[in-house]
């Protein structure tokens, strides 16, 4: 019996100083999920704008059509991508049939020059005569009458030989306008029609930019607003607002607006680019766009709060600017949120922020360097 108690004194003594060893051992603290850096938002000037696309075309195209027809090409004497000038010869019709045709108008109004002055000494004679008894009134009349109708011949082969000769200039087929080839259809040899197409011409080398834009967000443009255009390869040209369109899409609710754009560069018409218009600057409060993270569908932010807890803030963000993007509501001007590494966290997570740790490492960097220096001093 005095074993058995012994015993039990024993296991009784041990349960208690292994409780009293687990009450004395330190709880395991939490470790941090995810090493951050953290910055405030910056409040200060940001370009407002107004993002667009559009297509890129010339400003006017002028269509450079044959004004005779039936007539052979014989010389085309520019090509696409020419740079013209206003009345430079393009290209010449085969001028042998309009030749002749010049040239029997020229025989026709000398016969007419004849019979008028034929007329007009019939005419003298008779007019000399009418007191003398001669000549019937009703003679004298037909010879004024023929003095007449021979100087309204004379006026038609004037005419007819006005219109050859205008036929003749135009075998040869000028620029209306200073500007660069952008199409041809002029073919040596080809017999064409009247008013076909030979050349379509952009009209000194100006160029539009023709914006689509929401019907609601017409307000916020006006006459002379500059505006940065890109093309697909990223080319840039800034140009300013010519005109806004008078009337809205009815499929599409977007109104055109057309900016003229600057000659030369790497635009070409039918491009189709994106661009942004200037508006100016406003005051707004930013952050970096790396530090804004889409959770539910809305974009929101991880604020620092007590104990190197993070807190899930939604925001609601506006313009973006470079490198940063604008928070217009959801987030206090004085608040430190996390920069990187967002996309890992969840709300309430522990975090180690990288500038408190190098903060604390500082000075003692600086002591360590401070005591070498002094071993080193004789």
């Amino acid at each position: 019996m005095p074993r058995f108690l012994s015993c039990a004194a024993a296991l009784a003594l041990s349960a208690g100083l292994a409780g009293q060893l687990a009450a004395e051992q330190p709880k395991p603290q939490p470790q941090p999920a995810l090493t951050v850096t953290t910055a405030t938002p910056v409040r200060g000037p940001l370009t407002d704008h107004l993002n667009a696309n559009g297509n890129i075309a010339a400003w006017q195209e002028a269509s450079v059509g044959a004004e005779i027809g039936g007539l052979r090409i014989a010389q085309v004497l520019v090509n696409v991508g020419d740079q013209v000038r206003a009345g430079q010869v393009l290209a010449r019709f085969a001028t042998d049939l309009v030749q002749s045709d010049v040239a029997q108008a020229r025989a026709a109004l000398q016969q007419a020059q004849a019979a008028v002055a034929e007329a007009r000494a019939n005419a003298a004679r008779a007019q000399a005569l009418a007191g003398s008894g001669a000549m019937s009134q009703q003679q004298i009349q037909q010879y004024a009458t023929a003095e007449l109708s021979a100087g309204a011949s004379l006026a038609a082969a004037q005419a007819q030989l006005a219109a050859q000769r205008l036929r003749l200039k135009h075998t040869e087929v000028r620029a209306p306008d200073d500007g660069v080839i952008s199409a041809r259809g002029a073919t040596v040899g080809a017999v064409v029609n009247v008013g076909a197409e030979l050349f379509r011409l952009v009209r000194r080398n100006r160029l539009e930019w023709r914006a689509e834009v929401n019907s609601a967000d017409l307000a916020r443009l006006a006459i002379g607003t500059r505006a940065v255009v890109t093309a697909p390869g990223g080319a840039q040209a800034e140009g300013r607002v010519r005109m806004l369109a008078p009337t809205v899409d009815l499929a599409s609710r977007n109104a055109l607006i057309y900016v003229d754009l600057p000659s030369g560069g790497a635009l070409r018409a039918g491009m189709y680019a994106s661009g942004q218009f200037l508006l100016g600057q406003r005051q707004a409060l930013t952050v970096p766009l790396s530090a804004v993270v889409v959770r539910d569908g809305f974009p929101s932010v991880f604020e620092l709060g007590e104990g190197a807890h993070v807190l899930l803030r939604r925001v609601r963000t506006g313009q973006k600017n470079g490198e940063r993007i604008e928070v217009v509501e959801g987030l206090a001007p004085d608040a430190r949120i996390v920069v990187r590494g967002g996309t890992f966290l969840n709300d309430g997570d522990l975090v180690r922020v990288v500038e408190k740790s190098e903060q604390k490492q500082a000075p003692a960097t600086a002591n360590k360097a401070q005591a070498a220096t002094k071993t080193e001093s004789p």
